[in-house]
C-alpha cells in the first residue's frame, strides 16, 4: 500500500480554477475600490454617461466602480454566489456570459438611460447572471439547469423588483439591461449547444 498522494484529476483542477474566476473578479472590484479611496480624484465619475462620447468608456469601466463601500459590499455576496453557480458551467461559459452581460448590458444603458446621469456598479452583472441562470433552463429544458434556475429565483426573486424605476440613486436601467443581456446570452448559448457539429 502506498502513502503517496494521488494527483487530482484534470476535471477537479479545472473546476477549482473555474470557481476561482468569480473570486478573482470580486477581488479586482475590491482592489479598484481601495485604490479609488486612497488615490487622489474620484474614479466614480468614469461610469456610463448615456449617449455621450466620454460615456462610452464607462461601458467597460462601470462594473468596476462603486459609489462607496456599502455599494460594493451589497454586490459582493451575490457576485460570489451567482458567479460560483455560473462557473460550474465551465470557464468558457463564465467568461462568455460575463462579457455579453458586461458589454451588451452597458451598451443598453448607454443608448437608453436618462441623459445627464452616471451609471456605475457591478449590479448589472448580478442581474445578468440571474437572467442567464434562470433563462438557461427554460431554453435548454435540461432538468439540472431548470433546478438551478428555480434555486436562483427562490434566492433572488425580490431582487427582480430592482429592474423597476423608483429608488433614487439606483440604476434600474443597469439592472434591466444586465438582466436582458443575461437572457440573451442564455438564448444564444443554448442555440449553440443544440446546433449540429
Amino acid at each position: 500500500m502506498s502513502d503517496r498522494h494521488e494527483p487530482e484529476s484534470t476535471d477537479e483542477i479545472g473546476l477549482v480554477q473555474t470557481l476561482l474566476a468569480p473570486v478573482l473578479l470580486v477581488g479586482l472590484l475590491w482592489c479598484v475600490e481601495i485604490l479609488d479611496a486612497i488615490l487622489p480624484g474620484r474614479w466614480d465619475s468614469h461610469g456610463i454617461h448615456p449617449r455621450s462620447d466620454e460615456g462610452l468608456v464607462g461601458i467597460v469601466l462601470a462594473p468596476l466602480l462603486h459609489d462607496d463601500w456599502s455599494h460594493l459590499i451589497a454586490n459582493t455576496v451575490p457576485l460570489l454566489v451567482l458567479g460560483g453557480l455560473l462557473a460550474f458551467s465551465g470557464l468558457r461559459t463564465f467568461v462568455t456570459v460575463t462579457a455579453i452581460v458586461w458589454l451588451v448590458g452597458g451598451a443598453g444603458v448607454w443608448l437608453l438611460a436618462g441623459s445627464n446621469s452616471n451609471h456605475i456598479g457591478a449590479s448589472g452583472l448580478v442581474f445578468g447572471w440571474i437572467g442567464y441562470l434562470v433563462a438557461r433552463g427554460v431554453f435548454s429544458r435540461k432538468p439540472g439547469q431548470i433546478a438551478v434556475g428555480l434555486l436562483v429565483l427562490a434566492m433572488y426573486w425580490t431582487a427582480l423588483f430592482g429592474v423597476l424605476p423608483g429608488r433614487p440613486g439606483i440604476s434600474w436601467q443597469g439592472h434591466l439591461f444586465g438582466g436582458l443581456a443575461g437572457i440573451a446570452a442564455a438564448y444564444f448559448l443554448s442555440r449553440e449547444s443544440r446546433s449540429p457539429e
